[in-house]
């Protein structure tokens, strides 16, 4: 599937009628970055930063910031722009992983993982009356947008909408786009995904 076509499709099809409202889950700064510049001006985006996996808490502290500092510093009356945080709720990530904790980077519990985190930006879309969600996650080399995509897709049909938007940010140079954007709003780049888990498997590289 061509996720890139689809979201061109569904960008051209906001823009011909109006701004629709955009829940776009966000793991991190330096990954929203890509991704707000291709959406922003066909979407009223809110940052949706919603991260129950990442530890330790200064961490997920220091990340939440730097997303906030991102969204506000690329405000302007143009692009309208919002920053949400959701629930730092660390048990839950656990006890959703529970049972994965051994198992590679990329497998069955980042997968639990991605499904946990776009399940409760479904929900607060849903609540909140957002037309779509969406996530940053796609941008990252390391992260099967597929995998991904059909999670949303799933959400959105389970839950009968909002939209769930499919993407493949990385794709037309995404991910290097998000390390000059990263440099122009000098946004700290993390060196491990965000669970204690991926902190260990980098340590040991």
């Amino acid at each position: 599937m061509n996720f890139n076509q689809n979201l061109y499709i569904c960008i051209t099809t906001a823009m011909s009628n109006f701004k629709e409202k955009l829940l776009l889950h966000a793991c991190c700064g330096p990954c929203s970055t890509t991704a707000l510049e291709r959406l922003f001006e066909q979407y009223r985006v809110t940052v949706f930063y919603y991260n129950p996996n990442i530890a330790p808490q200064e961490e997920y502290i220091h990340r939440k910031e730097e997303a906030k500092r991102l969204v506000n510093e690329w405000h302007e009356p143009s692009n309208d722009l919002s920053f949400a945080e959701g629930n730092y709720t660390p048990e839950v990530f656990y006890e959703a992983v529970k049972g994965l904790e051994n198992e590679p980077e990329g497998g069955a519990r980042c997968l639990k993982c991605f499904e946990l985190r776009l399940r409760e930006t479904a929900r607060i879309a849903r609540e909140r009356g957002f037309d779509a969600f969406c996530t940053t996650l796609t941008v990252s080399p390391h992260k099967n947008a597929q995998a991904i995509n059909d999670i949303g897709t799933l959400i959105e049909k389970e839950a009968g909408g909002p939209v769930y938007l499919p993407s493949n940010f990385k794709k037309q140079n995404g991910y290097k786009r998000s390390i000059e954007l990263s440099g122009r709003f000098n946004l700290y780049r993390q060196h491990y995904c965000g669970c204690l888990f991926s902190k260990n498997t980098c340590n040991k590289k």
